[in-house]
């Protein structure tokens, strides 16, 4: 049974958390989302969407909005960074498409919150409170209420709590308590003005350079207006798991002896934001009574596998449509939900890792990784892919 006349309520306004709140919407419920910040918004720069993305966004009623705001690319693109021997390219045009029923395009990070925010407010019934952060969950089973409890003390009841509150989750700690792995591996990251781009990296693609405990990536944004520049290396020392200012000096002295064609993108940014990365082990249990996780509270992971937003957009998708063939009972659809999220995105979590050391390999390793995908046709790559951008709303659930 559920209080049906109290909202659901939302921790972090984030993509994971209009997300959700666009879904729960969807199955009628009424949403506050509380976020810790002074104005609702995202920082960071570029990110990638597959095919599963796209499906998410027309599932919570924004695609048109999405996509309008999207970089629809011709292909992904992996290169050798020492000597620009090209590893592997797949090409997202027509046929990609055709095979996955959407596009894969690049978006700046503020363009997807955009959307979701816009889509939430125009349902009339989510409401956004800013400069709130959750600090604690009381639960009353007899009455199937939770209580959120904000920094102020002030005390907001609902009928379930969705904690979307990112990697260092409050809602998290509170019923798992898990540390994070910090991998060492760090990111900058900065946005540039076509005019300042070189012409011989306009591509529009994303591309991928591959070095020695290094990474280079870059794509265009906002109509080939921008570019976006990520630049990924082991560091020296030790890192705790955060973002900071980051310089100039540090990363020209991680990025010697790969080609100059890459090489020109350190030279570019006047400034950048420096992440150093962390990701947790993946958990079987994200339900706790009517309190549950999505996005990065549920799964965080490095950056390697470029599915971060995409699968924060899948969990809130799956945790509407459990809701829906539940009939709104809490208890089973968080069930159902857990149980199809789990598996997934720890394959996500698990394959990042991986793949981060696949891109940073040396020495014959090097000469492995480069010739892994020779000769390899595009009905391959697709078929490799397919377990990800397969993905939508009609197949997420597995009840059996």
């Amino acid at each position: 049974m559920s209080n049906t006349s109290l909202p659901v309520l939302v921790a972090g306004g984030g993509i994971g958390g209009l997300a959700s709140a666009l879904a729960l919407v969807r199955q009628g419920f009424n949403v506050q989302v509380f976020e810790q910040a002074s104005e609702i918004g995202e920082i960071g720069a570029g990110i990638q969407l597959g095919p599963n993305a796209f499906h998410a966004f027309d599932a919570l009623g924004v695609g048109d909005k999405t996509r309008a705001r999207a970089v629809y690319t011709d292909y992904m693109v992996m290169h050798d960074a020492i000597d620009e021997y090209q590893v592997g390219k797949i090409e997202t045009g027509e046929a990609f498409r055709k095979k996955f029923g959407n596009p894969y395009a690049v978006i700046h990070r503020v363009d997807i919150h955009s959307s979701l925010l816009e889509g939430a407010v125009e349902t009339g019934r989510v409401e956004v409170l800013t400069s709130t952060r959750i600090e604690k969950i009381e639960q009353d089973e007899v009455n199937h209420t939770v209580t959120a409890i904000d920094q102020n003390g002030k005390r907001w009841v609902g009928q379930a709590i969705i904690g979307a509150d990112g990697g260092k989750s409050v809602v998290r700690a509170q019923y798992v308590g898990d540390a994070p792995r910090v991998t060492g591996h760090v990111v900058y990251r900065a946005v540039i003005d076509k005019s300042e781009f070189p012409e011989d990296l306009k591509w529009n693609a994303s591309s991928l350079w591959v070095g020695p405990k290094c990474h280079l990536v870059h794509y265009p944004l906002r109509g080939g207006e921008q570019y976006n520049v990520v630049v990924t290396f082991h560091s020296r020392q030790q890192e705790e798991w955060g973002v900071t200012e980051g310089s100039k000096e540090e990363v020209e002295s991680y990025f010697q002896g790969i080609c100059p064609r890459a090489r020109q993108l350190i030279d570019l940014p006047k400034s950048w934001r420096r992440w150093a990365t962390a990701d947790k082990e993946p958990i079987a249990n994200w339900v706790f009574g009517r309190a549950t996780i999505l996005g990065d509270a549920a799964h965080p992971t490095t950056q390697y596998m470029a599915q971060g937003a995409c699968m924060a957009l899948e969990d809130a998708v799956t945790l509407g449509e459990a809701l829906r063939v539940c009939n709104k009972d809490w208890a089973t659809a968080l069930s159902l939900y857990e149980k199809n999220r789990v598996a997934r995105t720890a394959r996500i979590v698990l394959s990042g890792r991986e793949m981060g050391r696949l891109y940073h390999v040396v020495g014959v390793e090097r000469l492995v990784r480069n010739s892994l995908w020779k000769g390899r046709s595009q009905e391959r790559f697709f078929d490799a892919v397919e377990w990800l951008y397969g993905w939508n709303a009609n197949n997420c659930l597995q009840q059996g």
